[in-house]
């Protein structure tokens, strides 16, 4: 069976990272921690962010690795960090960090559905202010 795409151990609330690198460094360490991605892959998500930002708009980055990362997915997953202060990413502020690493096409599905959750400014306040990693869960379920 495949692993659950998102979990409570993908989750950190309230997490201070000081810059972009070490946000996505953060965010990837995750994937890997929890069986996702080969560390390798942590790698490839700073060199995207090198190529072209990550960044999306509405206080959300969605760090995710190069073309040839894909050899370092093990499974679909994703982690989010949320960042009340803040992180700079090129002069925008993020507050929402969601790495995603997908096997074969699947990461296309997934960032639709993130894209949906992420496109309500609704949303985006009650992550930011989420006090449970079970409430960043119930916004993306639809992803698992």
């Amino acid at each position: 069976m495949a692993k659950e795409i998102l979990t409570k151990e993908n989750v950190i609330l309230g997490a201070t990272l000081s810059d972009k690198e070490k946000a996505i460094r953060y965010t990837g360490q995750i994937l890997v921690d929890n069986g996702y991605v080969d560390e390798l892959y942590v790698d490839k998500m700073v060199e995207r962010e090198q190529v072209a930002t990550t960044y999306m708009g509405n206080n959300v980055a969605i760090p995710h690795g190069t073309e040839d990362a894909k050899k370092a997915v093990k499974e679909t997953g994703l982690s989010v960090v949320i960042c009340p202060q803040g992180v700079d990413f090129n002069g925008n502020t993020v507050n929402i960090l969601i790495g995603i690493a997908g096997k074969g096409d699947e990461h296309l599905e997934v960032l639709s559905k993130i894209a949906l959750v992420c496109a309500d400014e609704d949303n985006i306040q009650t992550l930011i202010k989420a006090s449970s990693k079970e409430e960043i869960i119930e916004i993306f379920s639809g992803v698992n």
